[in-house]
């Protein structure tokens, strides 16, 4: 197993003297869906305004690992989970609301929203098809539910023609609960939930099974109000869920990248349905993005910012000439930049090697990039992580862990 070696001893001196006691937990009572309790545990210490705190024991999700197989990168993956946290906190604040997984839209409700609409031909074969199944011979009627959010395919004619007219733009829901204290000294019920809606900004398709797959572009403007109409459906269906139909919603729309992106999609819109409504009202913007450094969305958008990149990758590359890895990922809201993330893959020859490349990038950090800045830097190898470098803004020295 590989351990850190070296950090610096300040620090930990200052890490020792003002850790929190991670032991004092608060116990209190969760009131569950029937009418019954039980005991629960919450963290006192929070690492960050920025984070819940989460009910233990934890309890997954009903649809927990579907965001895996239905989003196209890990970026996606992590960026939909995290950012509805974010959209979240416009309604249920952080201090006085605690974070749990979804627990009402299950596995097989998810699917069944996802799949696309039938057509009134496609309902009837399929009841049909449901008749003819020897366990379904005594029943006069056959109830087949068309629950598919996505736009119907006729089946018939072109593929492409079909495709391009009727693309699949849902690719996942995800619920989040927020539990909010009671009347009752520390008892904890539902106080809202938080629905992500994942959109696709590329659809692709077969012409046959295991064929070659073939794209369609979805633009944003249609992206938008495609994801707005599957949101009041949404809505109405959740009302429909008995422990659901007095609780303040917030759904978030998400676009995501396509398959080859190396940065993740963002969440551009969101709206808040009030408690016992179906309606929704105004949707708010929400101005965040990332942006892969260099790249020509950087020199047009953040010319800047490039340009401290640039002279830091420049510096880089001369200590290695034959070198040119280091790519950045930056994190914008409101066109301000939150945070860059720069990653450097490096062939070492040995652990000396490794810690001289990494006080010389630190020094680098220290040098190119304004103080006003949030600069993250990982340094990797075959082996793994070789060193972790973190500067925050006003930030006299960065914080460096170097792996063995």
């Amino acid at each position: 197993m590989r351990k850190l070696s070296m950090v610096a001893l300040s620090l930990v001196l200052l890490l020792t003297a003002c850790a929190p006691n991670f032991q004092k937990q608060e116990e209190v009572v969760q009131e569950k869906d029937d009418d019954t309790k039980e005991k629960a545990i919450i963290p006192k210490y929070k690492i960050s305004d920025k984070y819940y705190r989460t009910i233990m024991p934890f309890e997954p999700g009903e649809a927990r690992g579907m965001v895996v197989n239905n989003l196209n990168s890990r970026y996606d993956i992590t960026e939909f989970e995290t950012g509805l946290m974010r959209i979240a906190q416009n309604t249920f604040p952080t201090d006085q609301y605690v974070f749990k997984e979804g627990q009402y839209l299950d596995g097989s409700t998810v699917s069944s929203w996802l799949e696309r609409e039938m057509t009134p031909a496609q309902v009837e074969a399929r009841e049909k098809e449901l008749k003819a199944k020897p366990e379904n011979k005594n029943k006069k009627k056959i109830e087949v539910k068309n629950l598919g959010l996505n736009p119907a395919d006729p089946g018939k004619g072109d593929v492409h023609d079909r495709n391009k007219k009727n693309p699949i733009y849902l690719a996942h829901i995800l619920e989040h609960n927020y539990l909010v204290q009671s009347g009752e000294k520390d008892t904890y019920q539902l106080g809202g939930i938080a629905i992500g809606l994942a959109l696709n900004s590329v659809h692709y398709y077969r012409e046959e099974a295991y064929g070659a797959v073939y794209e369609k572009n979805i633009t944003r403007k249609v992206l938008e109000a495609e994801g707005k109409k599957i949101a009041q459906e949404v809505v109405n269906r959740i009302r429909g869920i008995e422990e659901l139909n007095n609780v303040p919603i917030t759904i978030g729309l998400f676009e995501q990248e396509s398959r080859s992106s190396v940065v993740p999609g963002n969440f551009f819109s969101y709206t808040e349905v009030s408690q016992g409504s179906n309606k929704i009202g105004n949707w708010k913007d929400v101005k965040e993005e990332y942006i892969l450094f260099p790249s020509d969305k950087a020199e047009k958008d953040h010319r800047d910012d490039l340009t401290f990149f640039q002279n830091f990758k420049q510096d880089v590359e001369e200590y290695f000439p034959n070198f040119n890895g280091v790519i950045g990922k930056g994190f914008y809201l409101d066109g301000q930049l939150q945070e860059l993330n720069i990653e450097i893959p490096i062939q070492f020859y040995g652990e000396a090697e490794a810690i001289g490349f990494t006080q010389y990038v630190t020094g680098l950090v220290m040098e190119h990039f304004p103080n006003y800045m949030s600069v993250q830097v990982s340094v990797s190898s075959v082996l793994g992580q070789e060193a972790l470098i973190v500067k925050k803004p006003d930030q006299d020295e960065p914080f460096v862990h170097i792996y063995q």
